[in-house]
């Protein structure tokens, strides 16, 4: 292991990088060669005989935070008891990165996908655990937000002997097949539309007039490319944050200039979409893998693209809808990858095949053993948030019941973001339960 130190308002950081096999499960050699996983590991004043916390990040493919002063927000408040790891997971941030640059070293879109199964759950933990091994960490505790609780439930079918005490926020994850997660996420997302009009009756016809005007005249990004309502209905993912719910109201206040008579997107108006709309491409390319043949009863399933067969049974968010038939609804979508958008996004178009590759695959490895979650004895605190748009309620709440040893809280004061938005508090609060 490598290491570099520095202080950071008074908060030591060690920023450490370990070289792991890209399979942990495969012979080394030339087609197993090494990659890097980088940490950084945050002490604050007195804490190096602290015990250690695992962050494990959302995403998929989401770097570890990044903060100017890690004394804020749930990081302080986790300082207070722990030295605390923020994984890079492979593939992002300065653990070997892997984009559509990268992955264009290969052959074939058959070797992008072959590679890309690497980048799971299973590999994910193999990796905390070589990190933990090199930090000659007996068990540490994890914490895991979003995708973050997925890795927790992969870390506790095979390690769990490591892991003191595992924290979930909004991660809780259905061990059902794709389409049922997605019904019921195209579900929530409705609400929160619904929700929102409710609040702003006025957005809801404007969004109707972009979509149609969209439909029907070329209006084209700071990027270059054409917006069509696919990837403008897109900013739907905002109403599922606590902290960016609110700001869509002002996305959507003043959308049109006015050129020559005709009406037009303004220009700051596309520039602010564009912001909206950028989508990691890792997590676009991951997005429905990390539900593919989860468990061994799904074995040989596919995703089979399931958010974009799905949107044409959901009233509401149908691809080719007429926004101004006022007769149906018109929603946002949300954590919901459509195939065209691979067609589109100039980051993503030469991953378009590899994906449709992945989407296709039945031959995943499972990631959750439900025979050792079910006889699980590490403590196991978990936030669900009752309106989540991303990892239902109903199917956390299956998941806490089969995984022994877990205590849940159920909340309607924070949306999927609740551990960053709170300040501490969520993370204060499932300490708390942990503990008693």
């Amino acid at each position: 292991m490598r290491t570099s130190t520095y202080i950071q308002h008074s908060v030591t950081v060690h920023e450490h990088r370990i070289e792991v096999p890209l399979n942990h499960f495969a012979p080394t050699g030339p087609s197993n060669p090494q990659i890097e996983i980088f940490a950084r590991e945050l002490i604050r004043p007195g804490g190096h005989d602290l015990p250690h916390l695992l962050f494990l990040q959302g995403g998929p493919g989401g770097k570890g935070p990044r903060q100017g002063d890690f004394r804020d927000g749930w990081i302080g408040r986790a300082l207070k008891d722990y030295r605390v790891v923020l994984l890079d997971q492979r593939g992002t941030g300065q653990s070997t990165r892997m984009d559509a640059q990268t992955l264009s070293e290969l052959p074939s879109d058959q070797a992008r996908a072959d590679h890309l199964m690497l980048f799971r759950q299973d590999q994910i933990i193999a990796d905390a655990e070589a990190l933990r091994e090199a930090l000659h960490c007996q068990t540490w505790t994890t914490l895991g937000q979003s995708y973050g609780g997925f890795l927790t439930l992969a870390y506790l079918s095979t390690a769990p002997e490591h892991i003191d005490a595992s924290l979930i926020t909004g991660g809780l994850p259905g061990l059902v097949h794709i389409d049922d997660i997605y019904r019921l996420t195209y579900a929530h997302t409705a609400a929160r539309n619904r929700t929102y009009f409710t609040r702003h009756p006025q957005d809801e016809n404007t969004i109707r007039e972009i979509a149609a005007h969209l439909r029907d005249t070329e209006e084209h990004l700071p990027t270059g490319e054409r917006l069509s309502t696919e990837r403008f209905r897109m900013i739907g993912l905002a109403l599922g944050m606590q902290t960016s719910s609110d700001l869509l109201h002002f996305l959507l206040e003043g959308p049109w200039k006015y050129v020559r008579g005709e009406r037009r997107l303004s220009s700051d108006f596309l520039t602010q979409i564009a912001a909206e709309v950028a989508i990691n491409p890792m997590y676009a390319v991951l997005q429905e893998t990390i539900y593919a043949c989860a468990t061994p009863a799904l074995s040989g399933t596919a995703t089979a693209w399931s958010a974009d067969r799905l949107a044409e049974e959901i009233p509401g968010f149908t691809k080719d809808a007429d926004p101004l038939d006022l007769s149906e609804p018109y929603f946002l979508t949300g954590e919901h990858m459509m195939r065209r958008i691979f067609d589109e996004d100039p980051e993503l178009v030469p991953l378009a095949h590899t994906s449709d590759i992945l989407a296709a695959r039945t031959d995943w490895p499972a990631v959750y053993d439900l025979e050792r979650l079910a006889s699980n004895d590490v403590p196991v605190a978990a936030a669900v948030y009752y309106d989540d748009m991303f990892v239902p309620r109903s199917l956390s709440l299956a998941t806490a019941e089969l995984l022994k040893g877990t205590r849940v809280w159920v909340t309607n004061e924070y949306q999927h973001d609740g551990l960053r938005a709170s300040s501490g508090a969520v993370l204060d609060h499932l300490l708390a339960l942990v503990k008693d």
